[in-house]
């Protein structure tokens, strides 16, 4: 269909066009410079001579384009600048009649642009009180421009700062506009002026020349809107009531005052042994008059005032109420500008003198009235009383040696006395932990220096027990020789108040003297777990802490060097150069104790020989196809085959599928997955697994170890798992065998030794020199 340009749609302005051919079936979608649409529009037209893109979708702008020719957006202007607008702030005034000071009213507005369609829309923002309709002034829509341009619509060129611009016959001055505004059209080369100040509003101005003019009343205190903000808070004041009469004395109070009604409560602080007791409620709760004359007489105040009584008898009475209340008298209450520091207070005849307050009320006051001076007034007393109680440790008798000190401070605490309380956590983490000791008896008798014991200390409730170990012929019975009890250290005053001190863990050691019960002990050894904890604790045993003790080593072999390496390695030269020197403890402890006499204590000694031993643990006695075969037994007797269930776990706890495990997680997954392998086979068969630098187990070691499809395990009978497939040798103490050569590393002292030729010998007295190993280089470097 052909239109006449310019012609409304209406009948007999379409004409068909004949030579037209080809009639197309129209298409619904359409993909547009990149944009999947609906194609419900005619398509653009091509691009004019002029360099003008031509987009019959975009409403008609008669001005002419900000944009250099094929520069403009690809986009159409609905999708460019959707959700962007532009902001104008600016006023308009309104003339005024009926007010005489004020010939006009400056209304502030905002003038949006909204750029995807050219619509603009007019908004005043709303003043509090302000007597006119405000909101929205013009809605959104497309505005056209003032006469004689009337049939163009403005567009983005026809605003900016310091512009005028009529808008349906009134006239708005743009006073400034947003951050984005600005940017964006000085981005499109328009250049924006600086804001300009808007005028001031004469009715604004009167108006707030009537408000400084005007009386301010004093605010309203409304009963309830006082106790919604000031409910729950409550200014306490310590003060007195000197009483002292014949039989009085100086009482002391605590008055309360509640903000949320403006009542006063007082309290009385009974001091001990004053003889007063019962409630101590001094004043209850209630407004308290500033004036006190005594109690009325009853009828003396009423509610109302009667005037003009007439009438003999009760019969004729003609009375009228007085609504003025001539003669009521103005009662005047107690507020909390009243109560202060020094202030005396009239309590019903009693004078209260006020001299501290709490840190609360204190902070109150600075932020209500700038009270910032609080100090308390001294209180008052008699001569004849008695000195006060101090507020320090409380005094209790001496101990009278019946049952335990701990029962006595219950019985002196309260009436009824309650068994001491024990540690519980102090139960819960040290619970089963026994330090165990040797120890020989010292006495005068040959028989009693005979006798071996063990001492048991429990660090859960720091008690003592001590086992005596029988010995054949010896005339002595084992057994329990002292039961499990705290003891106390000796040198204390037997009935004191002051409480006992106890035996505490750190104060046994090997190589001290105790006495418990009134016997004499010699600790001469402790078992491995004894010493093993003490070394893990150091902070508290100082007697296995290694740096402590290399401390004092250093500091006594500083000027004795050279004699102390001639004792332990007599005829050693180069020894700086030896890489490892092994002697025997017996050799080491002997030169230390030659120079340090008793400053060193045999457990010292022991706790630097373990640190620096040279035993390692055995090597592990399990053969792969043994332990194999005997896990593909065990997969067999009991027809295990979630083997796919065990690979989807470690799938689910390995997603990144890492070839290496930590052990605590595979151990915890052949547990999980119900493998039907014993405690001791899971030990043997992570012992043989492939690991990495890391110490992590290789998973796929393990799939291929159980796996009992390919057949390469090896027949074999039932044997016993804990003891017959992997022999347990057990592991030697350490400590027999000292690396001297890394003690004098870590000692950091010269030796000051003379050289000799290559024909050293390797054996040195006691002593052997060896060559080193690859992890003894390796720990060696480490060190260094």
């Amino acid at each position: 269909m052909l239109r006449i340009p310019g012609m409304p749609l209406l009948p007999g302005t379409l004409f068909r066009d004949v030579a037209k051919t080809h009639h197309p079936r129209p298409q619904s979608l359409m993909n547009f410079h990149g944009l999947s649409m609906l194609n419900d529009r005619q398509q653009p037209a091509p691009v004019d001579s002029s360099g003008m893109a031509v987009d019959i979708s975009c409403p008609p702008v008669g001005a002419a384009s900000i944009y250099p020719p094929r520069s403009g957006p690809r986009m159409p202007p609905w999708l460019a600048y959707d959700k962007k607008v532009l902001c104008f702030r600016g006023y308009f005034k309104q003339t005024l009649q009926e007010v005489f000071h004020a010939p006009y009213l400056v209304r502030k507005v905002k003038i949006y642009y909204y750029l995807e369609d050219g619509t603009i829309e007019i908004f005043e923002p709303r003043v509090d009180n302000s007597g006119i309709v405000q909101g929205s002034l013009v809605h959104r829509q497309r505005v056209p421009k003032a006469p004689p341009c009337d049939n163009e619509f403005m567009s983005l060129i026809d605003l900016n700062v310091d512009m005028t611009v009529q808008i349906f016959d009134r006239q708005y001055h743009i006073t400034d506009c947003d951050l984005f505004t600005r940017h964006f059209l000085n981005k499109r080369g328009i250049t924006v002026p600086d804001p300009v100040q808007s005028p001031c509003d004469p009715t604004e101005t009167m108006r707030n020349r009537d408000k400084t003019q005007t009386h301010i009343s004093a605010p309203k205190c409304h009963p309830f809107a006082q106790f919604l903000k000031y409910d729950r808070q409550i200014l306490k004041f310590q003060g007195y009531w000197d009483d002292r009469t014949e039989f009085g004395d100086v009482r002391k109070l605590e008055l309360c005052y509640y903000l949320a009604d403006d009542t006063i409560e007082v309290k009385e602080a009974h001091v001990r042994n004053s003889g007063r007791d019962g409630p101590t409620v001094f004043l209850k709760r209630n407004r308290l008059a500033r004036e006190f004359d005594g109690l009325p007489l009853p009828g003396q105040t009423t509610p109302q005032t009667l005037l003009n009584v007439l009438g003999t008898n009760m019969r004729n009475v003609r009375y009228c109420v007085d609504p003025l209340n001539t003669g009521n008298k103005e009662i005047l209450y107690y507020t909390d500008r009243d109560l202060q520091i020094g202030s005396v207070i009239n309590v019903y005849g009693r004078a209260v003198v006020i001299t501290e307050l709490d840190p609360y009320t204190q902070q109150y006051y600075r932020e209500r009235y700038g009270i910032h001076d609080f100090t308390p007034l001294p209180i008052p007393t008699r001569s004849d009383d008695c000195a006060e109680i101090k507020s320090g440790e409380r005094q209790l008798p001496p101990f009278n040696g019946w049952g335990s000190y701990e029962d006595s401070v219950g019985n002196c605490i309260s009436v009824e006395p309650k068994p001491p309380r024990s540690d519980f956590k102090k139960f819960i983490k040290y619970d089963r932990y026994v330090l165990r000791f040797g120890a020989k008896m010292l006495s005068t008798i040959k028989a009693n220096c005979e006798r071996i014991f063990v001492i048991s200390y429990y660090l859960s409730d720091d008690t003592l027990q001590i086992q005596e170990i029988a010995v054949r012929n010896s005339g002595f019975m084992g057994g329990q020789f002292l039961r499990r009890t705290r003891l106390e250290l000796p040198g204390q005053e037997r009935f004191s108040c002051k409480e006992p001190q106890y035996y505490m863990p750190w104060n046994f050691f090997i190589g001290s003297t105790i006495m418990l019960s009134d016997f004499i002990f010699h600790v001469v050894s402790a078992d491995e777990y004894t010493l093993m904890f003490m070394e893990h604790h150091p902070d508290q045993y100082h007697r296995a802490n290694v740096p402590i003790i290399m401390d004092k080593v250093r500091t006594a072999l500083q000027d004795r060097m050279t004699e102390f390496v001639g004792n332990c390695v007599p005829d050693c030269t180069d020894l700086e150069k030896k890489e490892d020197v092994f002697i025997g403890y017996e050799s080491f402890k002997g030169a230390l104790i030659a120079i340090m006499g008793n400053t060193i204590s045999d457990h010292e000694v022991i706790t630097l020989c373990r640190h620096f031993s040279a035993e390692r643990a055995p090597p592990n006695a399990c053969k792969r196809a043994e332990v194999q075969a005997a896990a593909h037994l065990e997969i067999k007797r009991s027809l295990w085959n979630a083997r796919e269930d065990l690979m989807e776990h470690f799938h689910h706890i390995n997603p990144m599928n890492q070839p290496f495990m930590p052990e605590h997680k595979v151990r915890s997954a052949l547990r999980g997955c119900r493998l039907p392998f014993s405690l001791e086979l899971i030990d043997n068969i992570i012992s043989i697994l492939n690991r990495n630098e890391c110490d992590d187990l290789e998973v796929c070691d393990l799939m291929n170890f159980i796996d009992v499809s390919c057949g390469k395990g090896c027949n074999m009978v039932p044997v016993n798992l804990a003891f017959e497939l992997c022999p347990k040798i057990p592991y030697l103490n350490l400590g027999r065998v000292v690396n001297f050569a890394c003690f004098l590393r870590q000692l950091k002292l010269p030796l000051n030794l003379p050289t000799t030729g290559e024909g050293e010998k390797d054996a040195i007295g006691d002593a052997m020199i060896m060559p080193p190993t690859v992890e003894e280089e390796s720990a060696v470097q480490k060190h260094g």
